[in-house]
């Protein structure tokens, strides 16, 4: 079992169109600077979507984000140069500070924030949910089909704060990450929303899934813009 990085951000930049040649500029210059930083034990720099549909259409072009995990917790973790050369691009940003609660599967052959259950505490504020896959080729139109249905229940679900879609290249690397009001809202919308519920029971059969990965947080702290977060309307 992995150790469980005591400390994860989460950062979130809106870029303006006219400079998304300079986002995709340092989405090929950034991922190895990410990891070199002191102090971290993974990284990985991302495109997003709207998280409606997952396939290639619901590509965001505009929004980038980085999710990094800390082997400390000393409270000063800052992205460096390469957080400096995105802030200097982008029109809005937020970071969001986490705590892993669990973490179930690996993410490029690895387990990022630790393995299975590892609870800190009782968790009684928000909680954020990252879901990250790489499909198989061969199953990604069928995945890619049974998404909707699950997205419109997604959107609809009480206690949910913001959502968005995350990928890395090529296609067919992709995930979601998703803010709730409580582990009590996201858990009902897990297990008892009929749609979602279906796909779960589905996935062992389907095989979708060449490698894929579900981790919990609990929520520390958010800063900035949540509007980039895809926060709904209406909430604090």
């Amino acid at each position: 079992m992995s150790s469980v990085p005591p400390l994860v951000t989460l950062h979130v930049w809106r870029v303006p169109r006219r400079a998304v040649g300079q986002a995709f500029l340092r989405m090929a210059i950034d991922p190895q600077r990410l990891r070199r930083l002191p102090g971290v034990s993974f990284a990985k720099l991302l495109g997003t979507g709207t998280g409606t549909g997952f396939g290639p259409g619901d590509a965001d072009l505009t929004r980038f984000a980085a999710i990094v995990a800390w082997e400390t917790d000393s409270g000063d973790q800052e992205l460096g140069a390469a957080g400096a050369a995105w802030d200097r691009v982008a029109a809005g940003r937020a970071r969001v500070t986490l705590t892993p609660i669990m973490s179930r599967g690996k993410w490029s052959r690895r387990l990022p924030f630790g393995d299975g259950a590892h609870r800190p505490g009782r968790t009684d504020g928000m909680v954020l949910a990252l879901t990250r896959a790489r499909l198989r080729p061969s199953k990604a139109l069928t995945f890619w089909r049974a998404v909707p249905p699950v997205a419109r229940e997604l959107a609809a679900a009480p206690g949910l704060l913001g959502r968005f879609g995350i990928g890395e290249a090529p296609v067919g690397w992709q995930g979601t990450v998703s803010v709730w009001r409580s582990a009590a809202d996201l858990t009902a919308f897990a297990y008892r929303q009929p749609e979602h519920r279906a796909v779960i029971a589905r996935t062992p059969v389907a095989r979708w899934y060449a490698e894929d990965l579900f981790a919990r947080f609990a929520v520390r702290d958010i800063s900035g813009d949540k509007a980039v977060l895809g926060w709904r309307e209406g909430e604090q």
